[in-house]
């Protein structure tokens, strides 16, 4: 008998899919077929897949091609089943001709030519919302935003909005974006919005985009003030829109992942987490309170603490080892009713920024930096039987931001990875920490 082996996303299964498939097993008498899993897909960058693996595997079983469908769930594994399921052929289109010419040498290698005409770039397209963005604020995200647009499909990013001077120097590299006269210039022709200013302008600008009826993600943290997360979050569900607050980490696969194992048990109990976010940059300003180390890093840093430990905070402590404007150094114990976060954040100062989560089985450890998150372990007593999670991302990682924001918008019924509670949450924190500035 002789074996093939073929691979793919198969989303939106169409003549295209099919007919690579009945090739396929024209080439041999059994055909195995590998899905992709949905973290696979996210860590090698493929995104927008629009149906689950369940969805996508009953898809291929249904056209009664495939004698065996297996999942995919890692770089490296198709040698791993090539030899496992002793294959004489594998096959896959021609667009990869020479990507996987590395499988000759344990069996045969076949590019097939593809149907001209259709794929599922173009059907996801079609089937889905496109939106068009503006850039509002030239914050340190709002390029790579800009940027990593360019890899999610149905959005496009026509211009960019800062009420200062700094526009046309931070895109001078891109001359064709259009560098909008006013901030209603830019919600023209837009349904939705980017914002990345600071802080202190992040309310004004998202209940002007609201009132506009576009869509806001917004750099983190949003808000001031609880009051200001209230109105904002009322006012995007009188008008039915979406309101995201960005924290690119939280959407990583491995990030993910590391989520999904707390919730199972794996570690036990949960009683501690505690988060680090330190910097040490050669030069940093300390003329605007509203650019220190907290106003930066603060809702980075517990975000952690709020999708694992949830809102429900009794006691909140802050400390400033500086007594100045800026906050160079911050610490802050979150309590619960039986668990504890602490989160440290730093500018001019550098510590581990690691992430620990301490469980009654177990803990996680996430190195630094963390918020770069690919890579985690699980740990206990015994070193021995440390297990190791890798899981890579793509780009500067906003793009998986992008994509839940892009989900949100063209689907009621998806549910978004950080709620308004988490976001009102968050922000009495920092309501408290702007009090004690502010009456120091």
């Amino acid at each position: 008998m002789k074996k093939v082996i073929t691979y793919g996303t198969y989303d939106l299964l169409h003549y295209g899919h099919i007919r690579l498939l009945e090739r396929a097993k024209e080439l041999g008498d059994y055909l195995i077929v590998g899905v992709t899993s949905d973290a696979f897909d996210k860590s090698r960058g493929k995104l927008n897949v629009k149906q689950t693996l369940a969805e996508r595997i009953q898809a291929v079983l249904d056209t009664g091609i495939a004698d065996q469908v297996i999942v995919e769930e890692y770089e490296g594994q198709k040698i791993s089943d090539i030899q496992k399921y002793n294959v004489d052929i594998f096959t896959v289109g021609s667009d990869w001709e020479g990507k996987f010419d590395y499988i000759k040498k344990y069996c045969d290698v076949v590019y097939l030519s593809r149907t001209q005409g259709v794929s599922s770039t173009e059907l996801r397209t079609s089937q889905h919302k496109f939106v068009n963005m503006a850039i509002v604020g030239c914050g340190t995200n709002s390029k790579k935003f800009y940027h990593e647009a360019d890899n999610v499909t149905s959005v496009k990013i026509n211009g960019v909005f800062d009420e200062s001077t700094e526009t046309d120097q931070w895109f001078s590299d891109i001359p064709d974006l259009t560098r909008y006269n006013t901030l209603e210039d830019s919600f023209k022709d837009n349904e939705a919005v980017y914002i990345d200013s600071l802080i202190d302008k992040r309310y004004e600008l998202i209940m002007k985009a609201l009132s506009a009826g576009c869509h806001v993600i917004c750099t983190s943290p949003m808000f001031l003030k609880k009051e200001e997360a209230e109105n904002a979050f009322a006012l995007a569900a009188e008008k039915k829109l979406v309101l995201m607050e960005a924290i690119k980490t939280l959407y990583f696969p491995a990030f993910q992942h590391l989520l999904l194992l707390v919730e199972s048990g794996i570690i036990g109990d949960v009683k501690d987490v505690e988060v680090s976010c330190s910097q040490n940059p050669k030069k940093y300003d300390l003329s605007n309170k509203y650019e220190n180390c907290f106003y930066e890093w603060g809702g980075l840093a517990m975000m952690p603490i709020v999708k694992i430990l949830g809102t429900d905070m009794k006691q909140l402590h802050i400390f400033n080892a500086d007594n100045d404007e800026v906050g160079s150094f911050t610490r802050g114990i979150m309590q619960y009713d039986s668990c504890i976060g602490s989160f440290k954040v730093s500018k001019g100062y550098k510590s581990e920024s690691t992430l620990v989560i301490t469980g009654s089985k177990g803990y996680i450890y996430v190195p630094a930096p963390w918020w770069k998150t690919e890579y985690f372990e699980i740990r206990n007593e015994d070193l021995k039987e440390t297990r190791k999670f890798f899981y890579e991302y793509q780009g500067e990682g906003l793009r998986y931001e992008i994509l839940d924001f892009l989900e949100l918008i063209d689907n009621s019924e998806f549910i978004s990875k950080f709620t308004p509670n988490d976001t009102i949450a968050i922000t009495e924190v920092v309501e408290n920490f702007n009090c004690q500035k502010e009456s120091r």
